[in-house]
Protein backbone atom coordinates (compact mmCIF):
# COMPACT_ATOMS: atom_id res chain seq x y z
CA UNK A 1 0.00 0.00 0.00
CA UNK A 2 1.22 3.47 -0.86
CA UNK A 3 0.38 5.70 2.11
CA UNK A 4 1.49 9.22 3.03
CA UNK A 5 0.64 10.82 6.38
CA UNK A 6 0.44 14.59 6.68
CA UNK A 7 0.21 17.01 9.55
CA UNK A 8 -2.49 19.59 8.78
CA UNK A 9 -1.72 23.07 10.15
CA UNK A 10 1.48 24.42 8.63
CA UNK A 11 1.69 21.67 6.00
CA UNK A 12 -1.65 21.77 4.17
CA UNK A 13 -2.99 25.07 5.45
CA UNK A 14 -1.63 28.25 6.97
CA UNK A 15 -0.89 27.95 10.69
CA UNK A 16 -1.40 30.48 13.46
CA UNK A 17 -0.14 30.77 17.02
CA UNK A 18 -3.74 31.78 17.79
CA UNK A 19 -5.02 28.47 16.34
CA UNK A 20 -7.11 27.88 13.26
CA UNK A 21 -10.57 28.26 14.80
CA UNK A 22 -13.02 28.45 11.88
CA UNK A 23 -13.45 27.47 8.25
CA UNK A 24 -12.77 31.11 7.30
CA UNK A 25 -9.36 30.88 9.00
CA UNK A 26 -8.57 27.60 7.21
CA UNK A 27 -6.54 28.84 4.23
CA UNK A 28 -4.57 26.36 2.10
CA UNK A 29 -0.87 26.91 1.53
CA UNK A 30 -0.37 27.60 -2.20
CA UNK A 31 0.21 24.32 -4.03
CA UNK A 32 -0.68 22.04 -1.12
CA UNK A 33 -4.08 20.88 -2.36
CA UNK A 34 -2.73 20.23 -5.85
CA UNK A 35 0.10 18.23 -4.24
CA UNK A 36 -2.40 16.04 -2.39
CA UNK A 37 -4.38 15.49 -5.60
CA UNK A 38 -1.18 14.52 -7.41
CA UNK A 39 -0.43 11.95 -4.69
CA UNK A 40 -3.95 10.54 -5.05
CA UNK A 41 -3.58 10.37 -8.85
CA UNK A 42 -0.31 8.46 -8.38
CA UNK A 43 -2.09 5.83 -6.26
CA UNK A 44 -1.27 7.09 -2.78
CA UNK A 45 -3.71 7.10 0.09
CA UNK A 46 -3.37 10.28 2.15
CA UNK A 47 -4.08 10.42 5.88
CA UNK A 48 -3.86 13.36 8.26
CA UNK A 49 -2.54 13.20 11.84
CA UNK A 50 -3.18 16.51 13.58
CA UNK A 51 -3.07 17.77 17.17
CA UNK A 52 -6.18 19.89 17.69
CA UNK A 53 -5.88 21.04 21.31
CA UNK A 54 -8.02 24.07 20.44
CA UNK A 55 -10.95 21.74 21.16
CA UNK A 56 -9.75 21.02 24.72
CA UNK A 57 -9.00 24.71 25.21
CA UNK A 58 -12.54 25.66 24.15
CA UNK A 59 -11.42 27.68 21.11
CA UNK A 60 -13.58 25.66 18.71
CA UNK A 61 -15.89 22.64 18.72
CA UNK A 62 -15.81 19.24 17.07
CA UNK A 63 -18.47 20.57 14.69
CA UNK A 64 -16.20 23.46 13.70
CA UNK A 65 -13.30 21.06 13.13
CA UNK A 66 -15.62 18.99 10.93
CA UNK A 67 -16.60 22.13 8.99
CA UNK A 68 -12.91 22.89 8.37
CA UNK A 69 -12.46 19.34 7.06
CA UNK A 70 -15.48 19.73 4.79
CA UNK A 71 -13.96 22.94 3.39
CA UNK A 72 -10.66 21.16 2.75
CA UNK A 73 -12.37 18.24 0.99
CA UNK A 74 -14.61 20.59 -1.00
CA UNK A 75 -11.48 22.39 -2.24
CA UNK A 76 -9.71 19.09 -3.03
CA UNK A 77 -12.59 17.52 -4.93
CA UNK A 78 -12.41 19.66 -8.11
CA UNK A 79 -8.70 18.76 -8.30
CA UNK A 80 -9.50 15.06 -8.11
CA UNK A 81 -7.99 14.90 -4.63
CA UNK A 82 -9.17 13.49 -1.34
CA UNK A 83 -8.14 12.80 2.22
CA UNK A 84 -8.59 9.10 2.91
CA UNK A 85 -8.54 9.37 6.70
CA UNK A 86 -8.39 12.20 9.22
CA UNK A 87 -7.04 11.44 12.67
CA UNK A 88 -6.85 14.17 15.28
CA UNK A 89 -6.08 14.53 18.95
CA UNK A 90 -8.60 16.80 20.72
CA UNK A 91 -6.67 16.73 24.01
CA UNK A 92 -4.57 19.41 25.68
CA UNK A 93 -0.83 19.13 26.28
CA UNK A 94 -1.26 18.07 29.92
CA UNK A 95 -3.94 15.42 29.33
CA UNK A 96 -1.40 12.56 29.07
CA UNK A 97 -3.06 10.83 26.12
CA UNK A 98 -1.18 8.57 23.71
CA UNK A 99 -2.65 10.22 20.62
CA UNK A 100 -1.09 13.68 21.07
CA UNK A 101 2.11 14.13 19.09
CA UNK A 102 5.00 13.66 19.93
CA UNK A 103 3.51 10.36 21.12
CA UNK A 104 2.93 7.78 18.37
CA UNK A 105 -0.74 6.91 18.99
CA UNK A 106 -2.29 8.64 15.98
CA UNK A 107 0.31 7.28 13.58
CA UNK A 108 -0.01 3.78 15.00
CA UNK A 109 -3.79 4.00 14.63
CA UNK A 110 -3.37 5.10 10.99
CA UNK A 111 -1.07 2.14 10.31
CA UNK A 112 -3.66 -0.18 11.86
CA UNK A 113 -6.51 1.42 9.90
CA UNK A 114 -4.67 0.94 6.61
CA UNK A 115 -3.28 -2.44 7.71
CA UNK A 116 0.26 -1.43 6.83
CA UNK A 117 3.60 -1.20 8.55
CA UNK A 118 4.79 2.38 8.91
CA UNK A 119 8.42 1.47 8.17
CA UNK A 120 8.32 2.95 4.67
CA UNK A 121 5.58 5.53 5.26
CA UNK A 122 6.48 9.21 5.19
CA UNK A 123 5.02 11.51 7.84
CA UNK A 124 5.29 15.07 6.55
CA UNK A 125 5.17 17.75 9.22
CA UNK A 126 6.48 21.15 10.21
CA UNK A 127 7.14 20.67 13.93
CA UNK A 128 9.73 18.81 15.98
CA UNK A 129 6.82 16.93 17.61
CA UNK A 130 6.02 15.54 14.15
CA UNK A 131 9.59 14.24 13.90
CA UNK A 132 9.40 12.60 17.34
CA UNK A 133 5.97 11.05 16.62
CA UNK A 134 7.19 9.62 13.31
CA UNK A 135 10.31 8.18 14.93
CA UNK A 136 8.32 6.69 17.84
CA UNK A 137 5.86 5.06 15.42
CA UNK A 138 8.58 3.76 13.09
CA UNK A 139 7.58 6.06 10.22
CA UNK A 140 9.94 8.26 8.19
CA UNK A 141 9.82 11.94 9.22
CA UNK A 142 9.98 14.68 6.60
CA UNK A 143 9.90 18.41 7.42
CA UNK A 144 8.55 21.25 5.32
CA UNK A 145 9.65 24.86 5.86
CA UNK A 146 6.07 26.17 5.85
CA UNK A 147 4.25 26.75 9.14
CA UNK A 148 6.74 26.22 11.96
CA UNK A 149 9.10 24.40 9.60
CA UNK A 150 11.85 27.04 9.39
CA UNK A 151 12.31 26.87 13.16
CA UNK A 152 12.13 23.07 13.09
CA UNK A 153 14.72 22.85 10.30
CA UNK A 154 17.02 25.08 12.38
CA UNK A 155 16.53 22.84 15.43
CA UNK A 156 17.34 19.75 13.35
CA UNK A 157 20.52 21.40 12.03
CA UNK A 158 21.61 22.73 15.46
CA UNK A 159 21.19 19.31 17.06
CA UNK A 160 22.85 17.43 14.18
CA UNK A 161 19.77 15.27 13.69
CA UNK A 162 20.63 13.38 10.54
CA UNK A 163 18.55 11.71 7.87
CA UNK A 164 15.50 13.97 8.15
CA UNK A 165 14.85 15.54 4.78
CA UNK A 166 13.71 19.17 4.72
CA UNK A 167 11.73 20.60 1.80
CA UNK A 168 10.35 24.05 1.02
CA UNK A 169 6.71 22.94 1.11
CA UNK A 170 4.37 20.02 0.49
CA UNK A 171 4.46 20.55 -3.28
CA UNK A 172 8.27 20.26 -3.17
CA UNK A 173 8.07 16.96 -1.24
CA UNK A 174 5.50 15.57 -3.66
CA UNK A 175 7.63 16.57 -6.64
CA UNK A 176 10.51 14.59 -5.12
CA UNK A 177 8.32 11.56 -4.30
CA UNK A 178 6.81 11.39 -7.76
CA UNK A 179 10.16 11.92 -9.51
CA UNK A 180 11.72 9.12 -7.46
CA UNK A 181 8.91 6.72 -8.39
CA UNK A 182 8.53 7.59 -12.07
Amino acid sequence: MKLIILDRDGVINQDSDDYIKSPDEWIPIPGSLDAIARLNHAGYSVAIASNQSGIARGYFSLETLAAMSVKMNDMLSPLGGRIDALFFCPHGPKDGCDCRKPRPGMLTDIGNRFQTSLGKVLFIGDNINDVHAAQAAGAKPVIVRTGKGEQTAATIAENNINNIPVYDDLADVVNSILEDHS
